[in-house]
């Protein structure tokens, strides 16, 4: 039986590109990297398990700031080379930065506008991992 993770087409570096949206929404919530090892954990625990690229290491969302992202379902593009996870936001806070997601900033008249307002003080969130 052929393995299903072998069927995800990874870059050289061994990743895959993994796109959160939010379950009921669509919303585009996030884009973060994933390895064989963070796929596999994320169908196993039911939760998004990414790879971070500047830690060098699995990524729990959530595990500091408690925005947990609970998997829904996951599905993958037609050249299997870009995963889709359909989650539940915990907190309502993708983006470190305290906004609801990482893509706030709309492209207006030639410059990149803030359109989204930060739902928590980044500070308040990470406290007590830094």
């Amino acid at each position: 039986m052929k393995d299903w993770l072998d069927e995800i087409k990874w870059d050289s570096d061994g990743l895959v590109p993994a796109i959160a949206q939010d379950y009921k929404t669509g919303r585009v919530l996030m884009m973060a990297w994933m390895n064989r090892e963070a796929l596999s954990l994320t169908a196993a625990e039911q939760r998004a398990i990414y790879w971070s690229r500047s830690r060098g290491k699995l990524w729990r969302k959530g595990e500091e700031s408690g925005h947990v992202q609970t998997l829904h379902e996951m599905r993958i593009d037609c050249d299997a080379d870009v995963v889709i996870l359909m989650v539940e936001q915990i907190g309502d806070i993708a983006c470190h930065t305290g906004r609801h997601s990482c893509f706030y900033r709309v492209f207006e008249n030639g410059e990149w506008k803030v359109v989204e307002p930060v739902l928590k003080d980044p500070h308040a969130i990470y406290s007590a991992g830094h």
